[in-house]
């Protein structure tokens, strides 16, 4: 049987990009998902499209920055399901400027998302796994938490941060948790789209010229899942073949 059949995922950011690629790649295998994100429209789409398929999936309306509605997502996964296996933290922005422009507003939503986010996810999981005596927490970091470029400073900054804590995790997760810090490189996403300084996003659009398919995070989402418990895959990063940094 597969590991990942019967098994609670929580997705967050879920509605487009890797998430929701990730949920059709897990509910073929099997998995009983509980998806968040902000947009309801399309998290009903994509929860009556994965039921139609034979998947079983619920959704509850997300914004990572309030941890009272992070809280909530997970409540529902374990009223639902009786039990919490697997988070994603794979909500995130990418709001990428010059730091002399001072677009403190968008570090700061870099910071409550990116962040902020990711620690409210493994606040609301945490508890549950530990009871189970399992659990695994897997994190979408990015290749810039490996490397700082011009214009991504903070963004580079939170994906550092990402990093640091999918380590913490594993450390601290001893037997019980498993950790995975994911860090893809330029992938067909809505990401670019949040990008306000004109220079910068003309680069950066550039450079997602050579994207990849979400769906190849997805199948890396799945490899790390699937192994059997005594196995942690712990660091992944993917790029384009193609892609320089």
């Amino acid at each position: 049987m597969s590991e990942i059949n019967g098994k609670v995922v929580i997705i967050t950011g879920a509605s487009s990009g890797l998430g929701e690629a990730a949920a059709h790649r897990l509910a073929k295998g099997g998995a009983k998902l509980v998806l968040g994100a902000r947009r309801e429209d399309r998290l009903k789409s994509l929860v009556d499209a994965i039921v139609e398929q034979g998947g079983e999936a619920i959704y509850r309306v997300t914004d990572v920055t309030d941890r009272d509605q992070v809280e909530a997502l997970a409540a529902a996964a374990k009223e639902t399901y009786g039990r919490i296996d697997v988070l994603i933290n794979n909500a995130g922005l990418m709001p990428l400027s010059p730091l002399d422009q001072l677009k403190v507003d968008e570090w700061e939503q870099m910071v409550d998302v990116n962040i902020k986010g990711v620690l409210y996810g493994i606040a609301a999981v945490l508890p549950t796994m530990r009871e189970q005596h399992s659990g695994h927490i897997i994190n979408l970091s990015s290749v810039a938490g490996h490397v700082v470029f011009p214009s991504a400073a903070v963004y580079c900054a939170t994906k550092y941060a990402v990093k640091a804590l999918s380590e913490g995790i594993r450390q601290e997760g001893g037997e019980e948790i498993r950790s995975t810090n994911i860090s893809p490189g330029a992938v067909a996403t809505e990401l670019t789209s949040t990008i306000s300084d004109p220079d910068t996003a003309k680069g950066v659009n550039e450079l997602y010229e050579m994207a990849i398919d979400a769906d190849a995070i997805a199948r890396a989402i799945i490899y790390a899942i699937e192994q059997p418990a005594d196995v942690d895959v712990n660091e992944i990063i993917i790029r384009p073949t193609r892609q320089p940094l």
